[in-house]
């Protein structure tokens, strides 16, 4: 009989609790709390997350039915409904948001040194998009969206080395995707890749100020003269065009009056034609057209965290609970990027979340879990190569 850690004690062990309590301590959390502090508050929300439960009823009648194992689990006891729910509507949001922006610090290095699809230099290179997530206006008064009807909006900087969140603001729907520029300070030499929302000059010049450097789809009502043209361009690699452009209208001119890149890419999937503005005069034509491709992995990440953690179906009506829900999702997905960092395990951070969800309540160590799962996806794939050549 195997007698080890459940999986999910297991994933615990990677959760910085001394760090967590700081932030508890730091905004009182766990004042006059009974039953329920901010720690056991937060571990049944991730338990939530991992196990990807429909609701705070939900969490809670599956941890009721497991309640000889909660001591095993690392879980202080099961809660009603009422009572987690009280926990969100009434802790500070801002602890499991400092927690989340800790994890980032921590998790984001580890990747420092992945590679990013066709792209060989060693810039720093983040994808900037939000994602909206619909919502009843008569429940959640507090996020008016477009159209009479309710949203909120997950502003993401997104670290395209290892597709780890590096900024996170979640507003209301009516929020502007270019006012989050107001709000991130630009790194010195870092790239950041965004679609033709965020095209604000004031915001765009201030990064280029500040050293950092940007690209971004053009859009189709820009004013501009050609100041110099690059004729050495190779069109078999999609390449158009590479032009030295300055601005012509008086108000864009005015906030950018600097010379800015333009570059067009043909894109033959989708037969048509990219139009990119950049004011990076350092990487080549085509390495401009690869860093905006991989602007995609953003979308990806959209896609995921919506099909896999719950997203789309909020624990909560108040601001405060949603955010604390939301948290809690970026949380569990930085925890499990830590995880295959310190396994050093080949499987992507979407495949581990996927196969841990599933076996919370299995005693086998993560590492053995992970490779076994790789174990026998290598062999599959053997099989349909062997099936293939017959």
């Amino acid at each position: 009989m195997n007698s080890g850690k459940y999986i999910f004690a297991q994933l615990l062990q990677f959760v910085n609790r001394y760090e967590f309590d700081k932030f508890v301590n730091k905004y009182n959390g766990d004042y006059r709390t009974r039953d329920l502090n901010c720690w056991n508050q937060f571990i049944q929300l991730f338990f939530g997350q991992l196990t990807a439960r429909n609701s705070l009823r939900d969490i809670c009648t599956c941890l009721k039915a497991h309640r000889n194992k909660l001591y095993h689990l690392g879980i202080k006891q099961y809660v009603n409904q009422s009572t987690l729910s009280r926990a969100n509507e009434n802790r500070d949001s801002r602890i499991f948001a400092d927690f989340g922006n800790f994890l980032i610090q921590e998790v984001r290095p580890l990747y420092a040194n992945s590679s990013i699809p066709d792209v060989h230099i060693k810039n720093e290179v983040f994808a900037l998009d939000s994602t909206t997530v619909s919502l009843s206006l008569k429940l959640f008064s507090w996020a008016p969206g477009k159209y009479s009807r309710g949203a909120i909006k997950i502003h993401t900087l997104l670290d395209l080395r290892g597709s780890i969140p590096s900024y996170i603001l979640i507003t209301d729907g009516k929020y502007h995707d270019s006012n989050v520029l107001d709000v991130i300070t630009p790194e010195v030499n870092a790239i950041y890749v965004m679609d033709k929302a965020y095209i604000d000059f004031k915001a765009l010049y201030h990064m280029n100020e500040s050293g950092a450097f940007f690209i971004s789809r053009a859009k189709t009502t820009m004013d501009f003269s050609v100041t110099e043209v690059n004729y050495n361009i190779d069109e078999t690699t999609g390449l158009r065009s590479d032009k030295i452009i300055i601005l012509n209208g008086y108000k864009s001119k005015k906030l950018y009056p600097e010379t800015l890149r333009l570059i067009e890419y043909y894109d033959d999937e989708k037969d048509t034609l990219l139009t990119f503005i950049t004011n990076n005069t350092y990487a080549s034509a085509l390495e401009i057209a690869h860093l905006y491709r991989n602007r995609w992995q953003i979308e990806i990440f959209f896609k995921w965290i919506k099909q896999n953690l719950t997203i789309k179906k909020l624990w909560g009506h108040s601001e405060n609970a949603v955010n604390i829900h939301i948290w809690v999702a970026i949380c569990t997905y930085l925890i499990v990027a830590k995880v295959k960092h310190s396994l050093k395990s080949e499987l992507s951070i979407y495949e581990i979340i996927q196969i841990l969800g599933i076996s919370v309540f299995d005693k086998a160590p993560i590492k053995e879990l992970l490779t076994e799962y790789q174990i026998n996806q290598d062999v599959k794939e053997q099989l349909n190569l062997f099936s293939d050549n017959f």
